[in-house]
């Protein structure tokens, strides 16, 4: 009886629609994704307190040495938010800004009354002291994503790292711990997507100052050589030329002939 109930059941045509309806794959064929790709770095989501001693949460790093402050993931974490490493990683809009802005301030309070009234005197071009000035905003910005790089480049190298270097209460005292598997593919991870990022543009950054600060070079030795040769045809007064000198000290002319 129960095998003839099983085969009416298994043949019987199922006249309910499923439940759940099977979608067609070809629906699916022609669709095109569109992602929209943001300017800022991407940074790996995690809870600034998992991360220290009293969590409820079991951690890996629960037996490491290593003090707080010099977990690569606690220096990671202070580097990102502190001034002026936090631009670096921020949107790519207000990273230029800021770097745009200060070089700007720079140029306009310090380098051109500098340039107008100091170094390079006021009887020069206009033009010279507006690229001395400019000059010098650049420099300063320079000094400014170098100092960002070497942060970052610090933090980056300690986090891809599988050994921690640390210091229990003074330099005399170094340590190292080797990262568990955990850590290490967790610090790993991060300096990959959040680190690298940050580090390329930076470099990207260096390059273009550098360039424009050998421009700016090459603009100042052109404007100083392009006077040095007018100044050459002229008298200048207060300065010897041939005809003085030959007024001065006529013995030490003996022998050459006269000026035109």
């Amino acid at each position: 009886m129960a095998t003839q109930l099983t085969l009416f059941f298994s043949s019987k045509p199922n006249k309910y629609p499923p439940i759940f309806p099977i979608p067609n794959p070809k629906l699916y064929h022609h669709h095109h994704y569109h992602y929209n790709y943001k300017t800022q770095i991407p940074k790996i989501p995690f809870s600034s307190s998992s991360f220290r001693n009293g969590s409820n949460t079991p951690q890996p790093e629960t037996d490491c040495p290593v003090p707080l402050e010099q977990q690569p993931i606690n220096e990671y974490q202070n580097l990102s938010t502190s001034f002026p490493f936090s631009w670096a990683s921020g949107d790519i809009a207000q990273y230029s800004s800021r770097l745009f802005i200060t070089g700007t301030s720079f140029a306009l309070f310090i380098g051109l009354p500098v340039a107008w009234l100091g170094t390079v005197g006021p009887d020069s071009e206009p033009f010279k002291r507006v690229l001395c000035a400019f000059s010098s905003g650049v420099f300063v910005v320079t000094l400014a994503v170098l100092r960002m790089y070497l942060g970052w480049a610090y933090v980056g190298n300690r986090l891809l790292s599988a050994t921690v270097e640390y210091e229990e209460t003074g330099w005399y005292d170094g340590q190292v711990w080797v990262k568990t598997a955990e850590v290490l593919a967790r610090d790993r991870l991060l300096g990959s997507f959040s680190v690298k990022p940050v580090l390329s543009r930076l470099k990207f950054t260096l390059v273009s100052l550098a360039a424009s600060l050998f421009v700016c070079v090459l603009l100042l030795i052109n404007i100083d050589g392009g006077q040095k040769v007018e100044a050459s045809g002229r008298v200048i007064p207060g300065v010897y030329n041939d005809e003085s000198a030959r007024s001065f000290e006529p013995d030490a002319f003996c022998g050459e002939p006269g000026l035109p």
